[in-house]
């Protein structure tokens, strides 16, 4: 969670509870005293409703502010939904292929493209670019993904409507010019009739205000999660974890 003092200072609360019990962690958090809690001005965090719970009951004056990126996070699951449907059925039509040609005795030679991959191949490898604007793409990746566009008008309708969605949070910085736009967003939604993205826009409309928030001073959870990496590696290295005390207090000497 982050927040911003009366003075404009910024810093970082971090406190590791077990379990995600909206109970138990507001019953840790409200440890700390009212006067200090009431300083904290803005916190980032996602949709959960325990999340939401815990901000609002634990910081009474704080706004919240949904992370962008656990948004767009949901823009790309959808766009990745869409294509690895187009490549279960590229796998079940070459699989009827190869049976037909065996019951007709003959060899299968699956369609080769123009940059040698097949159509599975192509639904496969696309995965990764797909994440990323065209702008970093490479060369074979943008021959990729002229083929896969042409083949496929849906996935590259629905990677425009993704990175058109991460596009307003990374132009915009006025909470009026981004609900105009996110609205324009939500129109060509609802043109494209697509079911994962009309749910994701029908989210973004049940929590409008907190995801607005983030216009007001663009905060994110970036530095919640990078730390959050940072512990994941840590403890990885040692195959778990069986001294929590002692795992605790190298992590205060490393990160704190």
């Amino acid at each position: 969670m982050t927040n911003k003092a009366a003075k404009g200072r910024k810093g970082t609360i971090v406190a590791m509870v077990a379990g995600t019990k909206a109970e138990t962690v507001i019953a840790i958090i409200e440890k700390i005293p009212l006067k200090q809690r009431n300083l904290v001005t803005e916190i980032t965090l996602d949709m959960a409703g325990n999340m939401g719970l815990i901000a609002k009951k634990s910081f009474p004056n704080a706004t919240r502010v949904i992370d962008r990126f656990h948004v767009q996070k949901l823009a790309t699951e959808a766009l990745q939904e869409i294509r690895i449907k187009y490549r279960w059925q590229a796998i079940d039509q070459e699989n009827q292929a190869i049976e037909k040609a065996k019951k007709n005795k003959k060899r299968f030679e699956p369609e080769v493209l123009t940059n040698a991959d097949t159509i599975k191949q192509l639904l496969a490898r696309s995965r990764y670019f797909l994440y990323k604007n065209k702008s970093k793409w490479t060369a074979n990746q943008l021959q990729r993904a002229l083929l896969l566009f042409e083949l496929y008008p849906d996935i590259k309708e629905a990677y425009n409507l993704s990175q058109g969605l991460q596009n307003i949070f990374e132009n915009t910085t006025d909470k009026i010019i981004g609900f105009a736009r996110l609205a324009k967003w939500h129109e060509k939604v609802n043109q494209s009739g697509f079911k994962s993205f009309n749910t994701i826009s029908r989210t973004i409309i049940n929590h409008y205000h907190n995801i607005l928030n983030y216009f007001d001073n663009r905060s994110t959870n970036a530095s919640a999660e990078s730390f959050n990496a940072k512990i994941k590696a840590f403890r990885s290295q040692f195959r778990g974890v069986r001294n929590i005390e002692f795992f605790l207090f190298r992590l205060t000497n490393i990160y704190a």
